[in-house]
């Protein structure tokens, strides 16, 4: 099952999913930004529903605006599954007050967002994410990771980790999967465009944990125009059941330019030409349904 802001559901219903993307975010670190708009949000995924999106991942965790209270009535007035996320992100995006209003209880409200729900709304996460630091982790990450290891085996959740500009991946799953014991199957690294290091791409693959490859033509990283061959080769290598697609709208002025919609409308159709459709509605539609689903459902209440 997958737990949606309207309820669980079964995986095999989510759909064509955008695997990590925000609907609503605020953060510190940019300033003048904010997706706070309700109205502008139900727009952004009502036109990725015409076009056949199924399911947005947000990827927004606590203390950055998730706007959990809305996320309900958006996801039904677009008819798009929307899974929150609950953790935390580096301290940089974070407020500093959160960060010390939580730091010592991280894995109760990890395992709180996800069983009882965000911030008295009653709206309960479907996944947990963390963030990494540039090619290696702080104090700071490894102690978010240490909590969400600790909800993840409480509730049997997935697990989103930021790399910072798409590094340090095998650092993390070092301890996530090693130290930490989690499985690699519920593990999701994204930003791996934004360093196209194949060889990392495809250890983190033999690693067992799914790679998400999300923020299309943002100009500033290695996105586009590395994507088709990153993906190609993991494809060539065995791992095309791994591979996640997300679009990472994270400011006002990115919403609609590209925007979600961009990820169907010519990533999904240019990847079809070079792959083929088989292999690309595993990676929109059977690798989120695997990646987003609670692996020990009886624990997931």
């Amino acid at each position: 099952m997958i737990r949606t802001v309207l309820g669980d559901i079964p995986a095999d219903t989510l759909g064509i999913c955008n695997a990590h993307d925000h609907l609503f975010m605020a953060t510190p670190k940019l300033p003048g930004q904010e997706l706070d708009d309700p109205d502008a949000a139900t727009a952004e995924l009502k036109a990725f529903g015409a076009l056949g999106g199924g399911a947005v991942a947000q990827w927004t965790p606590h203390g950055l605006g998730r706007r959990a209270d809305d996320l309900p009535w958006v996801s039904k007035a677009a008819g798009v599954h929307v899974i929150a996320a609950t953790g935390l992100h580096q301290a940089e995006f974070t407020p500093p007050d959160v960060v010390a209003r939580v730091k010592n209880q991280l894995g109760e409200l990890f395992t709180s967002e996800l069983t009882q729900g965000i911030e008295g709304t009653g709206v309960k996460a479907g996944m947990i994410k963390v963030a990494g630091g540039f090619h290696g982790l702080d104090e700071h990450a490894r102690a978010t990771m240490t909590a969400a290891a600790e909800a993840q085996k409480a509730t049997g959740s997935p697990i989103g980790v930021h790399l910072e500009l798409g590094t340090g991946a095998l650092d993390v799953l070092e301890l996530l999967c090693g130290r930490l014991e989690v499985p690699p199957d519920r593990v999701i690294l994204g930003h791996l465009n934004r360093s196209p290091d194949f060889r990392v791409h495809r250890q983190a693959a033999e690693a067992g944990a799914f790679l998400a490859f999300d923020g299309p033509s943002r100009a500033n990283h290695a996105t586009d125009w590395r994507l088709f061959d990153a993906l190609i080769a993991l494809a060539e290598a065995g791992h095309a059941g791994q591979v996640l697609l997300g679009g990472d709208t994270t400011t006002a002025a990115a919403r609609g330019n590209p925007g979600m919609p961009h990820l169907l409308r010519v990533i999904k159709p240019g990847l079809e030409k070079e792959l083929g459709e088989a292999a690309v509605k595993g990676f929109f539609v059977g690798n989120p349904a695997r990646a987003f689903d609670w692996a020990t459902e009886d624990r997931a209440t």
